[in-house]
């Protein structure tokens, strides 16, 4: 079939609907399918690298409720999504995160064809984030009419459609690669303190300063263990700050990790921890990390628990309980009979979320729709 993935965030910058929607093509076009990208015109030279790329109108920056600044389409002009559907003749259209302006809005009223909505995010449960669904809530409802068949990357991220609509919601999890984080069979770790990984933004809803004063606990209870603090954000310089009041020996802050030093890192460590307290729809980085072979402590949020099922659960724990989440990095830093249980279980686990089987969810989800759409054209 011939698929049309439309993603209202710049390619240029990157993100986590960015990686999902490129991955799709390239398992799509595996499996003997047609896949086109249909996406802002980005503000920054941009290289198709192969890949098959629409652009319609032009991307603008926006500041979004979890305090990070991507593109969003800002404008496209209507004979243009005419001209470009007239001429590609789509089987299916894929919209991600369909409530973004306004490059979704202004396909979805045009678009004569199957129509698959994704949502991706949870609005974090902020003063903020209920202004910004008062405000969208009458621009994404009349979309919904257009939409064939909805999907959600989990429960959490279904959230907000819900209160739009009644129509059922599949869950199709996000995918990962699972090869590109598998640990080389000849990589030895080498001897040294045990030794805990964070890697993501250095913002509130991350919870880092909660496993900061974790950690200050923790150094009481294994001396020499050291806590490794990846990637950079608006809060670096006030953790850094806490650090320091907190007299913490065993500490370093990374700065940005690129990829190949983040799979360094997920295969050379002892724990990852990710503590986020909120905002989180999907647990990327907990696949990344159980694809590495490596133990995970994770926060208690909702898209958090939606992957740690199971032995999983062990792992979950509430950030801001200091001395249980001691005790928790502690317990599954040190036990090894219970490390090895645990590994074991996410070794079957992260197989479910490979993305060539993610792929041909949506592909059954695609063939459906066509069906929903054909049969709707006829009534």
């Amino acid at each position: 079939m011939k698929i049309g993935l439309i993603c209202p965030y710049s390619l240029t910058k990157g993100g986590g609907v960015q990686e999902v929607v490129k991955a799709l093509q390239t398992e799509y076009e595996k499996l003997g399918h047609e896949a086109i990208i249909i996406t802002p015109q980005p503000k920054e030279p941009y290289s198709k690298h192969d890949r098959k790329l629409i652009f319609l109108g032009s991307a603008a920056d926006f500041k979004s409720p979890l305090a990070t600044t991507t593109q969003i389409s800002a404008s496209v002009l209507t004979d243009e999504i005419d001209a470009m559907l007239e001429y590609e003749q789509f089987d299916v259209l894929h919209f991600h995160e369909p409530w973004v302006p306004v490059l979704s809005r202004q396909i979805l009223s045009r678009s004569q064809t199957a129509n698959v909505a994704t949502f991706h995010a949870k609005l974090p449960e902020t003063i903020a984030s209920r202004a910004l669904a008062r405000v969208i809530t009458p621009y994404t409802k009349p979309l919904l009419r257009h939409i064939d068949l909805f999907t959600a990357v989990s429960d959490a991220a279904s959230d907000y459609v819900k209160t739009l609509t009644e129509a059922e919601i599949e869950i199709v999890p996000n995918g990962i690669h699972l090869g590109h984080y598998r640990k080389p069979a000849n990589l030895q770790r080498a001897r040294g303190p045990k030794t805990i990984l964070y890697i993501g933004r250095l913002e509130k809803r991350k919870g880092v300063k909660y496993l900061l004063q974790a950690f200050q606990l923790l150094e009481e209870q294994i001396p020499g263990v050291r806590l490794l603090i990846g990637g950079d954000g608006v809060d670096r310089e006030k953790l850094e700050e806490l650090s320091e009041e907190l007299e913490l020996k065993n500490i370093e802050f990374m700065g940005y990790i690129d990829d190949q030093k983040k799979r360094e890192l997920l295969h050379t460590t002892d724990l990852f921890c990710s503590p986020a307290i909120f905002g989180e729809s999907f647990g990327i980085v907990l696949l990344e990390a159980m694809s590495s072979g490596l133990v995970t402590v994770a926060g208690n949020n909702p898209g958090y628990t939606a992957v740690m099922t199971g032995l999983g659960q062990l792992s979950m724990v509430d950030p801001r309980d200091t001395k249980e989440f001691a005790h928790r990095l502690n317990l599954l830093l040190s036990d090894e009979g219970l490390r090895e249980l645990w590994k074991s279980w996410a070794k079957k686990h992260v197989r479910q979320f490979d993305y060539p089987k993610v792929a041909r969810m949506y592909i059954d989800v695609y063939e459906r729709a066509i069906v929903e759409a054909n049969t709707s054209q006829t009534e």
